[in-house]
């Protein structure tokens, strides 16, 4: 479910992002390609909620694949410090549907050319960063999302998204935990000996506000944090979406 920005006029609402059942669209880069979703350099804009972790799964996964320069990017925080993003975002949503007075929703992914959302489902804007709008199809899959690994990510993403929330139970935390620690020592990275999506994924989990003293009785799972926060990718794109918040 994405995460809302704001409701009514783009400097209406005062508070901060929260969930909500806002209008989905599913359109996806090179998929239907009447709509004219092809990737091209610099036509596609994110916009991101500051403190969203959907919103840093998609920070580092641009980072990780360099497309800061090809992907635009516009940070949200609240109307009244960020108007002219909220005023751009509802027009990217009144160009998608005919009169829209529903939420504004972030992440969301604006093709720049037409104005319209294309998506603003996170699991389908993480794929298509990882596939043509960074150079990669079925043949030539990214390092990312391999098509061998694709069934785990999904896997582990759902165990996350289930367990390991704020607002998971305490008893279904700790479970998810404890398996995600005995899986860990059989390889260096959540999935396997590359780092994949699965590992944003874990990272930003196990990293949100209050899970650090969940992971005291989990070693393994607290070197997984420091080893990627070693990574200039995970600190650089937290700090972009977090210091804003």
């Amino acid at each position: 479910m994405p995460e809302t920005a704001s409701r009514g006029s783009s400097t209406a609402h005062s508070g901060t992002a929260r969930s909500s059942t806002a209008h989905s669209f599913h359109s996806r880069i090179g998929v239907g390609l009447a709509g004219g979703f092809y990737p091209a350099p610099h036509r596609y804009e994110l916009f991101l909620s500051a403190g969203c972790p959907r919103s840093l799964r998609i920070s580092i996964t641009l980072c990780l694949l360099g497309l800061n320069d090809s992907v635009a990017t516009t940070l949200l925080t609240r109307p009244a410090e960020t108007p002219e993003g909220f005023a751009a975002l509802r027009r990217a949503y009144e160009a998608t549907v005919h009169h829209y007075d529903g939420p504004l929703t972030s992440p969301a992914l604006c093709d720049r050319w037409s104005g319209r959302i294309v998506s603003n489902r996170t699991p389908d804007i993480l794929r298509d960063l990882a596939g043509l709008l960074s150079g990669h199809d079925e043949a030539r899959p990214s390092a990312l999302h391999p098509s061998a690994l694709a069934p785990d990510i999904e896997e582990l993403r759902d165990l996350l998204e289930r367990s390991v929330t704020p607002s998971a139970r305490p008893a279904a935390r700790t479970a998810a935990l404890d398996l995600l620690e005995r899986r860990l020592p059989l390889r260096p990275y959540a999935l396997g000996a590359e780092l994949t999506a699965a590992d944003v994924d874990l990272w930003v989990a196990l990293t949100q506000p209050g899970a650090a003293g969940s992971l005291c009785a989990h070693p393994r799972l607290q070197d997984f944090v420091r080893r990627l926060g070693g990574h200039p990718a995970f600190p650089c794109a937290r700090d972009a979406v977090t210091d804003a918040a």
